[in-house]
Order: structure tokens, then C-alpha cells, then sequence
């Protein structure tokens, strides 16, 4: 029988997924010391940019602010200013709180708190670039042209003062309502335009809303999964750290006077051609048309998002986007050099309060562009960060995933037998079930049966296990 009874939220206890993969809790106290008395080991060395009217743009809560922005239309394009959080100049290279983030690698989000790669006296206070304060950064500073490429670029320490706390929502709302925060006002003329370059140099960019799990404000220790779409304001900040990434990348790659390379890249080989392919034959049987001369992220950013087939093809395309990792530049260029779904060479530079490698290949950029040698610990720890980061990326992903399932399985073990109006995203295929989505409570789960790709059905809930985190449907 079908349960009507609507529940919207459930107890969670999150505490085994922490216990499972082993994220540590707290800080050791010798590093958290060295936090607490961290010092700017550049503070008498940097060019003041307190003038810059910064600010920043994270979800709702965070304090964890890695970056500040400034971007204005000039004569002849943008000027795009990018302060990053300085992490590597309050940082000692050799001393307890670098070994500790060398082993964390990066900051883990679990909906009931984070597991954080620096202490948060660091990366909630000293390091982050909250408003109103003067804080250390890296300063990036890059000309664009009237189509968004950029002419010149680079990067410097500073000090910096952000000026508001902007969030994704507030954003959007103001860019609809015209009355954005003046700092930011061309940000949308810029974020349409890089967009557009993309595509142009094959990247490939994937609109699918967000699955989230959130506090229930209204019951005391119960979660609720919601899901987020993605808003115009998400992709136009989020091609402000690809650019950066992007200009990061061509200053490790050019070769310097002593010819020396030297960096770690974010890289992605190309998808394999039997994926294009099998895209190009769902996109077929939904009836998408998709010219032969057209590439995938053309056609995927002519999608309506809200609709079956959009949520079919971008599910499908994830797997044009798999085998991304860290690749060290030392001398000989390696044989990988591009990121295939940016369609250029791409570094991480813009979150190293949260992502180890950014601060290792920030000091690798901030050191060419001042002409000076990168540091020794830098060079001597490329290779270890590379190898943290592909662990810890792992890890990251299955925690995402074990928090989700969780929710899911719990709020789905209160209607047993329920039944639900689902979209079919995959087909069944050999021994690999369909996979369904359903909007109320958002949830990506197993269907047996054999239910065509976007079809809209019913699907009976035949399983929700909490212990096993395991939540399958029958379609009727």
C-alpha cells in the first residue's frame, strides 16, 4: 500500500561515517599552538591594497573565506583583482601544524560539522578573509580583453580589507533585481562571456542541481535532504577561480630564465570515445537533436535543466569527466597537461585554507611572477602533496556520498512501500540496475525493472537500510 503520511526530516547520527574513514576530530595540541600564534611571515614585505573594495561570495555560515574579488569593465575588456588567503605565509614549512595539514590534505564537510585542514583559529579567524579586517593575501591581478581572455596576469602579496560577506543566493537575487554590490557589478557581463569561451575550447560544464543534506531548524537533531539549483550566480563566481586556475597553470608551464618548469596541475585526460558516443545515442533516443559538428558542452548548455532530458544527458555526462588528478611539473613537461573538461591546463590556487595543494602551487606562481627561486619546501613537497591529495579526494567523495545515502536511507525507512514519481537518469544494463530520481524526498537511488532512460514513472521503495546505508525501488 502507498504511505501519504509526508515526512520531511529524520534523526541522523553522522558519527559512524566519521568513525569509518577515520577523520580525526581534534586537532593536535601542538599544532593548534602554532595556529593560534601564527604571524605573517611577510607582514613588512607587502604591497597595501586595503584601497580594493573586495568582496566575498560563499554559501550562508561559512567562515572559511579562501577568496575576495573586485572586477570592473575597462576601455579595452575586465579587470578582475582575486585575493586569496596568504595560508603559506602564517604557515612554517618544517613545523607540526604543516605536518598535520600534509596528512589531512583537505577539509572534509559533513552536514553536522567539518573535519578542518587547519585549525579554525587559523582558518575561520587569523587566515580568513572576513570582512573588515586586513588580512595577508596573494593578490592576482588579470587583464581580460573584450571576449573575457586574458592579456596579462599576476600575482603578488598583499594586504587586503574585504569590505562585505556576500552569499550565492543573495547574488542572484541582486543581479534579477539590478542593484548588485557595485564590486562586483560587471560580474555577470564577465561570467556570461568566460562562459562562452569555454565552450569554444571544448570544456564542458555540468548544470545539475544540488543534493544536500541541512539541519531540520524546526526539530532538534533531525536532517533533511534538499535539492540546490544551480544559479547563474554559481556559474559566473565559479569562472572566476577557473580563470585564475587557468593563468596559475601557464606561469608554471612557461619555461622561466633557467628553464626550469616547475608546478602541480589539476589534470583530466579526454573522455574516451565510446562515452561521447554513448551520449550521442541517449540523446538520440530522447529525441535531443545534437548536430554531428557540435560539441558535447554546446549541446549540454543548450539544455533546458528543468527538464527529464537535461537531467538524463548531464547525469550522463559525469562520465566524460572521470580520471582527474594531480600532476607534478618538475623540468620534463609530463605527457597530460590539460584538465579535458576545462579544455585547458588548470591548477588549484584558490582555496588553500581548505585544499593542501593550493598553497603548495600558490608559493610556486607568487615566486615566478617575483622573479625569485621557489622555495626549497615547496620543490621537496610537490610530489607528497600530489600523492595526499588523490587520497584524500577519494575520501572526500565517499564521505559526500555516505552522508546522503544515510539521509536517505533513514527518511525513506519511516514510508515503507512507498510509492513515488521518479525520472528514469540510467537505464538498467547487464547487472547494474536503473537509476532513478526522485524530487520529493530528492533522492538518486537503484530501480529494478526495466524502465527507459527519462521516462517518468512510479517506483515502489522495496528497500531503506540505515545500517547499510542501501535504498532501492521497483518500477510499477
Amino acid at each position: 500500500m502507498e504511505l501519504h503520511q509526508r515526512i520531511t526530516s529524520a534523526p541522523v547520527d553522522f558519527g559512524a561515517i566519521r568513525s569509518e574513514f577515520g577523520l580525526a576530530s581534534a586537532y593536535p595540541a601542538e599544532a593548534t599552538a602554532e595556529a593560534r600564534g601564527a604571524r605573517d611571515a611577510f607582514a613588512g614585505d607587502r604591497i597595501d591594497r586595503t584601497d580594493l573594495a573586495l568582496v566575498t561570495i560563499d554559501p550562508p555560515g561559512a567562515m572559511d573565506l579562501d577568496q575576495a574579488l573586485h572586477i570592473e569593465r575597462t576601455d579595452s575588456g575586465f579587470l578582475l583583482h582575486y585575493a586569496i588567503a596568504d595560508v603559506g605565509a602564517v604557515i612554517h614549512p618544517e613545523g607540526a601544524l604543516a605536518k598535520e595539514a600534509g596528512t589531512r590534505g583537505q577539509t572534509f564537510y559533513l552536514p553536522d560539522g567539518t573535519v578542518p585542514l587547519h585549525p579554525e583559529v587559523l582558518s575561520e579567524g587569523a587566515a580568513s578573509l572576513l570582512p573588515d579586517v586586513d588580512r595577508p593575501a596573494a593578490l592576482w591581478t588579470i587583464e581580460l580583453d573584450e571576449h573575457g581572455e586574458p592579456q596579462h596576469y599576476s600575482v603578488a602579496r598583499a594586504l587586503v580589507r574585504s569590505r562585505a560577506r556576500l552569499d550565492y543566493a543573495g547574488v542572484q537575487a541582486d543581479a534579477d533585481a539590478g542593484r548588485l554590490h557595485p564590486s562586483i557589478a560587471a560580474l555577470p557581463d564577465f561570467g556570461t562571456r568566460r562562459i562562452e569561451a569555454g565552450i569554444a575550447r571544448g570544456a564542458i560544464g555540468l548544470r545539475l542541481p544540488s543534493q544536500s543534506v541541512i539541519r531540520d531548524d524546526a526539530a532538534d537533531g533531525h536532517w533533511r535532504l534538499v535539492l540546490e539549483p544551480r544559479t547563474a550566480a554559481d556559474d559566473w563566481n565559479e569562472q572566476v577561480s577557473l580563470l585564475t586556475g587557468m593563468c596559475a597553470a601557464r606561469i608554471m608551464l612557461d619555461a622561466p630564465d633557467d628553464g626550469q618548469r616547475i608546478g602541480l596541475l589539476r589534470t583530466m585526460p579526454p573522455p574516451a570515445e565510446s562515452a561521447a558516443e554513448s551520449m550521442r545515442r541517449t540523446a538520440a533516443a530522447l529525441g535531443v537533436p545534437w548536430p554531428a559538428d557540435q560539441s558535447v558542452g554546446r549541446m549540454l548548455a543548450g539544455l533546458d535543466p528543468n527538464t527529464p532530458a537535461a537531467l538524463v544527458l548531464m547525469s550522463e555526462a559525469t562520465s566524460l569527466l572521470r580520471g582527474a588528478t594531480y600532476t607534478v611539473v618538475n623540468g620534463e613537461l609530463p605527457g597530460t597537461l590539460e584538465h579535458s573538461g576545462i579544455g585547458a591546463p588548470y591548477a588549484h590556487v584558490t582555496a588553500p585554507l581548505r585544499r593542501l595543494a593550493d598553497r603548495f602551487a600558490l608559493e610556486v606562481c607568487l615566486a615566478r611572477c617575483a622573479g625569485t627561486e621557489v622555495p626549497q619546501w615547496v620543490r621537496e613537497g610537490l610530489s607528497p602533496t600530489a600523492d595526499t591529495m588523490k587520497r584524500t579526494d577519494g575520501v572526500a567523495g565517499k564521505v559526500d556520498r555516505a552522508c546522503i545515502d544515510l539521509t536517505e536511507a533513514t527518511l525513506l525507512a519511516a514510508r515503507p512501500g512507498g510509492v513515488y514519481d521518479a525520472i528514469v537518469i540510467r537505464e538498467a544494463n547487464g547487472n547494474r540496475p536503473a537509476e532513478i530520481f526522485i524530487a520529493d524526498p530528492p533522492v538518486l537511488a537503484p530501480c529494478e525493472g526495466s524502465p527507459p532512460e527519462g521516462a517518468t514513472i512510479r517506483a515502489r521503495l522495496t528497500t531503506a537500510d540505515p545500517v547499510t546505508r542501501k535504498v532501492s525501488f521497483t518500477a510499477e
